[in-house]
């Protein structure tokens, strides 16, 4: 670690001493939790921990809000939202804080998740306002076709912890604009910045009681939740082991859902790259917040003629970050977010390594705190290339032609992100038509998000559903078609 100032306290708040936010902050029946340091262990706050007793009120409570709430007229939707987008601006110091310290952020990646969620506030509150229907032409004259879109009713949305605000918000401010209410399960690694802080954010913005309830727990309560009768619709962000499991439960129930999954992103650097601009791409994409991104750049394919050049120039680029604790100085790297993450990753790099990879940089770590790691000699059977490590680790595998770059880059059950890096942007391109990926960027990385523009992947990365832009008015409503005749129709009997 590389910084030794004292950090600042840490702001507490008797609200979440033990309750969740119901209509209102509300005593929890599942106990208390607590609220530790990424960086330390140290004890930051105690909140509620809801259980499933708390999960049916929220939704008996939801379903009674949630009506009223899809009556209220659009503008009055949008002023809601555009009151907690100026809120969120405003309490920019407080929630960065909390993305620090609770969830190991280095100071750069909260400012940049808190002002890339006030921006999807204000993308929301412009929902309401667009086209909410179809008229289609009847072969019955005098009738009228109006296919509309109306809200879906009671969404469950359970977040991660790596980007817990704009993650939760990505499904929270969209949902509650088209008129939905919502009941936010955030990790309980991350309850405050993903959860509790956003309910006072959107009760201080005047939404009105039990439109939105935030129930930090854990497996139970995320059951419980996605299960529930009442629970009209899920929106499940996190692994994809987890997600199937949803995905199973919502298809027997006949519930909607959108599920934003794994990945193990493969980033393919042409003969003729720009290698300088390449390793700085691929350090970026590679070892951002620890590499605890599902976008993160997990596989890099790099061609056999400059394979050695990117190798040692990315190598170089790690060795100059600065691994420490965010909260005690300017660090590139903070803490991984638990043990039992340190231990995977730690476990990848040394089975990698026993089965042949090459360690050329890192492959150490103090505590949670795991220095950036850059692995040559990969190949397709070691673990640093078939699993999704979610650690900064940047594993190099060789190939000799454009076809062995594609089979490579879908040899993965995952789907989500790809990069592809040359100075001929027409063979990319063609390389791109090929990946089995949802999204590609051509001379960029893979950790990329542009909230105006439908975000997922393909096969075990996503259920197909699509976040941002004009997606979210197809994943948070449902359809309906009603026809209009003056008269009754007078039919043979």
């Amino acid at each position: 670690m590389d910084a030794s100032t004292t950090p600042t306290p840490i702001p507490t708040s008797s609200a979440w001493a033990g309750k969740i936010y119901g209509n209102g902050w509300q005593a929890a029946h599942g106990g208390t939790l607590e609220v530790r340091e990424a960086a330390t262990g140290a004890l930051l706050a105690t909140a509620g921990l809801a259980d499933r007793e708390d999960v049916d009120a929220a939704l008996q409570r939801a379903r009674s809000a949630g009506a009223a709430w899809a009556a209220t007229p659009f503008d009055q939707r949008a002023a809601v939202i555009r009151r907690a987008a100026a809120l969120l601006e405003a309490r920019a110091a407080e929630f960065n804080h909390w993305n620090v310290r609770e969830c190991g952020s280095i100071e750069p990646k909260a400012q940049w998740e808190h002002q890339a969620t006030v921006e999807q506030l204000w993308m929301a509150a412009a929902l309401p306002m667009q086209a909410d229907g179809l008229q289609f032409p009847s072969s019955m004259p005098g009738r009228t076709n109006t296919w509309r879109r109306v809200p879906v009713g009671t969404v469950a949305v359970i977040a991660p912890w790596n980007f817990p605000l704009l993650l939760g918000m990505r499904s929270v401010a969209p949902a509650l604009a088209l008129g939905n209410a919502v009941v936010l399960k955030p990790d309980v690694q991350s309850a405050i910045t993903g959860g509790l802080l956003m309910a006072q954010l959107f009760e201080d913005a005047g939404l009105p009681p039990g439109v939105l309830q935030v129930l930090p727990g854990g497996a139970e309560t995320g059951d419980a939740l996605v299960r529930h009768p009442l629970t009209d619709m899920v929106s499940f962000t996190g692994s994809t082991a987890v997600g199937r499991g949803i995905g199973e439960a919502c298809g027997r129930a006949l519930k909607k859902v959108v599920l934003e999954l794994g990945g193990n992103n493969a980033m393919i650097v042409l003969p003729d790259a720009d290698l300088d601009g390449a390793a700085s791409c691929a350090a970026w994409g590679a070892f951002l917040h620890q590499g605890q991104i599902c976008m993160q750049a997990g596989r890099h394919l790099v061609h056999r003629s400059v394979a050695e050049a990117y190798a040692q120039k990315l190598a170089a680029r790690a060795e100059a970050l600065v691994v420490g604790d965010p909260a005690r100085g300017p660090v590139h790297l903070g803490p991984l977010i638990n043990d039992r993450q340190m231990a995977k990753v730690h476990g990848i790099v040394q089975a990698s390594l026993s089965a042949g990879a090459k360690l050329l940089t890192g492959g150490t770590h103090e505590g949670r705190f795991y220095r950036p790691t850059v692995l040559t000699g990969v190949t397709p059977d070691m673990p640093a290339f078939r699993e999704e490590i979610f650690g900064p680790v940047a594993p190099i595998t060789v190939f000799d032609t454009d076809e062995e770059a594609v089979a490579l880059a879908n040899g993965s059950e995952y789907g989500l992100a790809a990069a592809i890096h040359s100075a001929d942007l027409g063979r990319a391109s063609a390389l791109a038509s090929r990946l089995k990926t949802g999204m590609v960027h051509i001379n960029d990385q893979p950790v990329n998000n542009e909230f105006q523009v439908p975000f997922g992947g393909m096969g075990a990365s996503s259920s197909g559903g699509r976040f941002g832009g004009p997606a979210n008015v197809e994943t948070f409503t449902t359809t309906q078609w009603v026809s209009t005749l003056a008269r009754p129709i007078t039919y043979p009997f």
